[in-house]
C-alpha cells in the first residue's frame, strides 16, 4: 500500500512539474508580445488547464490519451517497482531540462521512463512496440503539423488583413491572442494531464491482484478523484511558471508579434485537438515550437534561428532514450531495496 501511495504522490508531483515546465507553451507568445504580464498569463493558462477537465469528462466523455499511455507496457509486465522507476526518471529529466531552459517533452519523458524500466525488468517483450512507435513518430509529426497549419493560417490572415489599418489590426490581434492562448491551454490540459492519469491507472491496475483496496481492473474503473487531482496539479504547476523556457519559446526561436502569436497558439491548439481525437499523446512543446517556426518562416527563412531549433530537435530525439536509460538504471538500483 505504501509503495502505491508513494507512486501516486510522485505522479502528482510530476504533474505539477509538468505544469511549470510546460507553462511556456501556453504563455510564451502572449508574454513576449506584452498582451499580458507574466503573472496574468500564468493565471489565465492555469484556469483553462483546469477547464479541460470538465471538457474531457462531460463533453468528450472519455480520457482516451490516458488509456493509450497506460497500454505502453503489456499489463502482465506492469509492476509497482517498474512504475516507480519510470516516474523518478521522468522527474529527474524534467527538472534537468527545466534548469537548462530546454523545452523538452514531458510526455515523452514519462513514456520513455515507463518503457525503460519495463525493458530492464522483463526485456523488450514487455513493451507494446506499436504504441511506442506511434508516439515516437509524433516527435516529428506534431511540430510538422503545427508548422504547416501555422504557415497556411498566416498566409490566409495576411491576405484578409492586407488593407487593414496596422494599428487597429494589432489591437485586434492582441485581443484574439487571449482567445488563442486559452484554446492552447485547454489543449495542454487535455493532453498532458491524461498522461499522468495513464501512469496512475497502470499502477492501480498492477495493485489490483495484491488486494490493496484501491486497485482497479481496468482504466474504465479509474476513480474520478484521480482525473480531478491530475488536472488540478498541472494547473497549480502552470501558475508557478517556467520562466527560463518562456524566454526560449517567446523570443529565442523567432521574434513574435501579436498576429504571429495568435496564429502560433491557434495552430498549436488545432494540432492538440486533432491528436486528442486520435488518442495519441503528443508533446505540447513540440507542437507550439513547430507553429512558432511556421509563422517565422512566412516572413523569411532567416527569421527563424535555426541553430537554436536544431538544438531543440536534438533534445527532443534524446528525451525518450535518455529517460528510458535513466529509468533502467534506477530500476537496477531499486531492485536491491524494493
Amino acid at each position: 500500500m505504501e509503495l502505491l501511495i508513494a507512486i501516486i504522490a510522485l505522479c502528482l508531483i510530476f504533474d505539477f512539474i509538468n505544469g511549470f515546465h510546460d507553462a511556456a507553451n501556453s504563455i510564451a507568445t502572449i508574454v513576449s508580445t506584452k498582451v499580458l504580464t507574466p503573472f496574468q498569463a500564468v493565471l489565465w493558462a492555469a484556469f483553462f488547464n483546469f477547464t479541460a477537465f470538465f471538457i474531457a469528462k462531460y463533453i468528450i466523455g472519455e480520457f482516451g490519451i490516458a488509456n493509450t499511455v497506460s497500454k505502453t507496457v503489456f499489463e502482465q509486465y506492469i509492476t509497482l517497482p517498474v512504475i516507480l522507476s519510470g516516474i523518478i526518471a521522468a522527474i529527474i529529466w524534467n527538472l534537468a531540462t527545466w534548469w537548462f531552459g530546454i523545452p523538452s517533452s514531458s510526455s515523452h519523458t514519462l513514456i520513455g521512463g515507463f518503457a525503460g524500466a519495463a525493458i530492464m525488468a522483463s526485456g523488450f517483450k514487455a513493451i507494446q512496440s506499436i504504441v511506442i512507435i506511434k508516439i515516437a513518430a509524433f516527435i516529428f509529426l506534431a511540430p510538422i503539423i503545427g508548422m504547416i497549419i501555422a504557415l497556411l493560417l498566416t498566409i490566409v490572415v495576411m491576405y484578409i488583413c492586407k488593407k487593414a489599418n496596422p494599428y487597429k489590426a494589432e489591437s485586434w490581434f492582441k485581443k484574439l491572442q487571449l482567445v488563442s492562448s486559452a484554446l492552447f491551454s485547454v489543449g495542454h490540459g487535455l493532453n498532458d494531464s491524461q498522461k499522468v492519469m495513464g501512469i496512475i491507472a497502470a499502477a492501480m491496475i498492477a495493485a489490483h491482484p495484491m488486494g490493496l483496496g484501491i486497485g482497479i481492473e481496468s482504466i474504465e474503473d479509474l476513480p474520478n478523484w484521480v482525473a480531478f487531482s491530475c488536472f488540478t496539479m498541472i494547473s497549480f504547476g502552470t501558475m508557478s511558471g517556467g520562466w527560463k523556457i518562456v524566454k526560449t519559446m517567446g523570443s529565442s526561436i523567432t521574434k513574435v508579434t501579436p498576429l504571429e502569436g495568435m496564429i502560433a497558439e491557434t495552430s498549436g491548439a488545432l494540432t492538440l485537438y486533432l491528436t486528442e481525437y486520435l488518442k495519441i499523446p503528443v508533446s505540447t512543446t513540440h507542437t507550439i515550437t513547430g507553429a512558432i517556426i511556421g509563422v517565422g518562416a512566412t516572413k523569411r527563412l532567416s527569421a527563424v534561428r535555426w541553430g537554436i531549433t536544431k538544438n531543440l530537435l536534438v533534445a527532443w530525439i534524446l528525451t525518450i532514450p535518455v529517460s528510458a536509460l535513466l529509468a533502467a538504471i534506477i530500476y537496477s538500483i531499486e531492485s536491491f531495496f524494493v
